[in-house]
């Protein structure tokens, strides 16, 4: 009998209006749920807002939004949130990141729970060389065992053979592809990478073909010796890196016919693109590029700390402290290559930059989705796993691109591309509890997701104390991984 009353009292049934739909629905609630009120809730399809509102979070979803006067009887008071009329958004997703480097498991460990911290409930990794490993922390977070943001991920890249990449898996042919694709099933990737490094441009699409037959969504890079066009209509979903985008301002397929005749080189074609560029020519090919449904992940942070190292010293950047010395240390091989770059190779890299930058607007215009992805990886120089997902949306901001429509790019853009928009990506009753929970109006100004007052992951309420706690134990992990290698 006392075992009836404490179910009773555990589940208790609850009937109220939604705020956008009169019908009434039961809802089933633990004594572990919670109700965080007292918000405005921003609506990220279409940038309204829901002044004063309730949500009541119990199991890793959200279960209703509705008034607080409704809500409060049915949770513990000691579950009970207020959150003083905070801005709340859906958890950000970063769709390009790298968890890459043998030697560096620990480190990449320790930087996930960094994620969450800074508002990020969801990335994209997009292979490297800890593929299984990374596939081991997708289902780890996913069964709770580790904190950090929800995984999807490509596990190992398919290349040509010898490709400057470590542990990617190298194809000469049909046969070997075949085999790799059978590999990557097997891993149960969520999509498949494929770069062009030393991959010939027949056996590229022949990839991207096979890939697609299988079932999985295809992201990448565009060879030099094929058109945009062939890659997307082969099967691609989206490019990564905007800076490809850059050929359609001028005759891509005069420039690859003269590429597979051999009457020009690829340094020849590359200098073409960046000295010929037509925006007229590059907005039209935009319109037809939106009509694929391809996205695209502009990645406008690395391009941007690289063409302006010679102006800014990153040595006191407050986010070192977080990164060890053997991950930091892979930053140096760029640092190198650039050293003795002229003055006019220098205002080259600013130009192209900035020539990029500036076609998010253009493309926004023209209806292709774009996706916000910082490329985060130990060896992309002073790209911080993290952080510069917030950076990289305050430059789509300088772009030109409006507060909304910078969110959505980070949020219901990289939902819908994956599939998981009847989950994922807004504030809705059902869907999966991942939230940011901001101190001033991100429609305003999109810096706002930089000043976080708390996180919601998989339901789970951080507040700024226990999010202040998860940086000071990144900092202490990595002095603790640098103290014990120097031994």
């Amino acid at each position: 009998m006392q075992r009836m009353i404490l179910l009773g009292l555990i589940t208790i049934a609850l009937v109220i209006s939604s705020c956008n739909d009169s019908n009434k629905t039961n809802y089933s609630i633990s004594s572990e749920a919670i109700l965080i009120h007292n918000g405005t809730i921003i609506n990220i399809e279409d940038g309204s807002i829901l002044k004063d509102k309730a949500i009541l979070i119990d199991s890793g979803k959200i279960k209703v939004i509705g008034e607080y006067s409704s809500l409060k009887s049915i949770v513990n008071p000691k579950n009970e949130i207020d959150i003083d009329k905070k801005f709340i958004i859906p958890g950000l997703w970063d769709m390009h990141i790298h968890l890459e480097g043998q030697d560096l498991v620990e480190d990449n460990l320790a930087l996930l729970p960094v994620f969450v911290a800074y508002g990020i409930t969801t990335v994209r990794d997009m292979a490297s060389d800890l593929g299984e490993q990374v596939l081991t922390w997708r289902e780890e977070i996913a069964n709770n065992k580790i904190l950090g943001p929800q995984i999807f991920t490509a596990g190992r890249k398919l290349e040509g053979i010898n490709s400057i990449w470590k542990g990617d898996l190298e194809i000469a042919n049909e046969k070997e592809l075949g085999q790799m694709l059978n590999k990557l099933e097997s891993y149960k990737v969520d999509l498949v990478k494929i770069t062009e490094n030393t991959l010939s441009g027949p056996l590229f699409l022949k990839s991207v073909q096979e890939a697609k037959n299988r079932g999985f969504k295809v992201s990448g890079h565009i060879p030099i010796d094929l058109t945009i066009e062939e890659v997307v209509k082969s099967g691609f979903t989206s490019i990564e890196h905007a800076s490809y985008l850059l050929r359609l301002g001028g005759d891509e397929k005069g420039i690859v016919a003269q590429l597979k005749s051999g009457d020009i080189t690829k340094s020849e074609a590359n200098e073409y693109y960046s000295t010929n560029f037509d925006q007229d020519t590059a907005m039209l090919a935009y319109q037809n590029l939106s009509k694929t449904n391809i996205a695209v992940t502009p990645t406008l942070i690395g391009g941007r700390q690289l063409a302006y190292l010679d102006e800014e010293d990153h040595n006191q950047d407050e986010f070192l402290n977080y990164l060890t010395d053997r991950f930091t240390a892979n930053y140096q091989w760029r640092i190198d290559r650039m050293e003795n770059d002229t003055q006019e190779q220098r205002q080259s890299r600013k130009s192209r930059y900035e020539l990029i930058a500036k076609q998010l607007p253009f493309l926004q215009e023209a209806g292709i989705k774009i996706l916000a992805g910082s490329d985060a990886a130990a060896l992309n120089t002073y790209v911080y796993p993290a952080l510069s997902l917030h950076q990289e949306l305050g430059l789509f901001q300088e772009a030109g691109l409006k507060p909304l429509q910078i969110l959505q790019s980070a949020t219901i853009n990289g939902a819908e591309l994956m599939g998981k928009l009847n989950t994922l990506g807004t504030i809705e009753a059902n869907k999966e509890a991942d939230m940011v929970i901001l101190n001033s109006n991100p429609l305003l100004d999109v810096k706002a997701t930089q000043d976080i007052y708390a996180v919601v992951n998989n339901g789970q309420y951080l507040n700024r104390k226990d999010l202040d706690s998860i940086l000071q134990k990144a900092k202490q992990k990595k002095q603790q991984l640098d103290n014990q290698r120097k031994e």
